[in-house]
């Protein structure tokens, strides 16, 4: 049971719980000084005489939202919003958090999952969007949107990963939104090793509006738009910027026979969110079932994109496909420096493998998402 008592001045949270938060008091042996000053604090601090409603950033004034000071945004705060370690950027165009790795969210490697990053992406998008207001009863949706019974549905997301985070480790993710067309909007992620600050992946994705009761996507209205990009940057900015990069290639269909396969795969009940149909990171486990075991055993997966073409419910039975497909030019990526994070050339000796992936319905054979992943081989331990 979590107590809560007064807080304490701008920049710390004082409860009976497992919590840290930012400011630039001592730094704790656990989680290091960054360069910019940031630092992670125990919950230890006597209390103040004003009480503080959440935490939105510890750099300079009106970083704290209170009862008598100005607020950057206006709207009702929660428990989550005091605990939460997150922040707006001083522009309020994106959106910052901070995350602990913990032992459930690691696999066979003693790392992170991709599932496990996949979700911390998802957490920090639904976070920056409570954050500036929107509804949590959806992922993200705006007033007009709840008025038409209208949801956000991935239609693309692709992750980069160049270093997997350990049990333990924090990460830094930011994200922010922008248009894509008249259907739809794009998210991005830069994710980052807290303690040291280096870029160690990066994401995109694109959503569309679906109609939550004929299940028919749906253009973006002029309503919809204003209200959420309000909160996009001004200038385009892309967690992928370089030209031709492999966020925008591609998918072919997988053609059966397959060599590698999974069949008669059952959505779990878990697997459902409140979109009512199977989240998209359940996706990625599937297309991982049908990975040939030494790949697995012997690389780790660095890049994975997949299309989604339909939305799956719990009644579905889904198989997975998996193929070989040859690298282009060489490793897909080279080294982790670079403008906004991205990988700069350099030498690389480490084997790639690349493959193709389609998940179908068991019964029709229709196409629910097609995919390409990339994997490197794993680092001498």
């Amino acid at each position: 049971m979590l107590k809560l008592t007064t807080y304490t001045g701008a920049d710390q949270i004082h409860g009976v719980a497992q919590c840290h938060s930012l400011g630039p008091s001592k730094p704790n042996p656990t989680f290091p000084r960054r360069k910019d000053g940031i630092s992670l604090v125990p919950c230890t601090s006597a209390p103040s005489k004003t009480p503080v409603l959440a935490v939105v950033s510890d750099r300079g004034a009106g970083s704290v939202r209170s009862e008598t000071g100005p607020g950057r945004v206006e709207h009702s705060v929660s428990l989550a919003d005091r605990l939460r370690q997150g922040s707006l950027a001083e522009d309020g165009k994106s959106y910052k958090e901070c995350f602990i790795v913990r032992c459930y969210e690691v696999g066979i490697n003693k790392t992170a999952t991709v599932e496990t990053i996949a979700n911390l992406l998802q957490e920090v998008g639904c976070n920056h969007a409570q954050v500036v207001g929107f509804s949590t009863d959806g992922f993200a949706t705006t007033t007009t949107m709840r008025k038409m019974h209208l949801i956000w549905v991935t239609a693309r997301m692709h992750i980069e990963i160049y270093k997997y985070p350990a049990w333990s480790d924090v990460v830094e993710i930011e994200t922010w939104c922008q248009g894509e067309g008249r259907i739809g909007t794009r998210r991005d992620w830069i994710m980052k090793d807290y303690a040291t600050g280096q870029v160690i992946g990066r994401a995109t994705s694109k959503w569309v509006m679906m109609n939550q009761d004929t299940r028919r996507l749906q253009k973006v209205s002029d309503d919809v738009r204003e209200e959420h990009l309000v909160f996009a940057p001004r200038e385009l900015r892309l967690a992928f910027p370089e030209p031709n990069n492999s966020s925008l290639r591609k998918i072919a269909k997988l053609e059966d026979p397959a060599p590698y396969s999974r069949l008669g795969l059952v959505p779990r009940r878990a697997d459902l969110d409140m979109n009512q149909h199977v989240n998209n990171v359940a996706y990625i486990g599937w297309v991982l079932e049908s990975m040939p075991q030494e790949i697995i055993d012997g690389y780790e997966l660095q890049t994975i994109t997949l299309d989604y073409r339909r939305e799956c419910q719990q009644d579905d039975i889904v198989d997975s496909l998996t193929n070989v497909e040859p690298l282009e030019d060489g490793p897909a990526i080279s080294g982790l420096e670079g403008t906004n994070g991205s990988p700069a050339a350099a030498e690389d000796t480490k084997d790639y493998r690349q493959f193709l992936h389609l998940l179908r319905l068991s019964g029709d054979g229709s196409e629910i998402n097609r995919g390409r992943t990339v994997w490197r081989e794993k680092p001498a331990r």
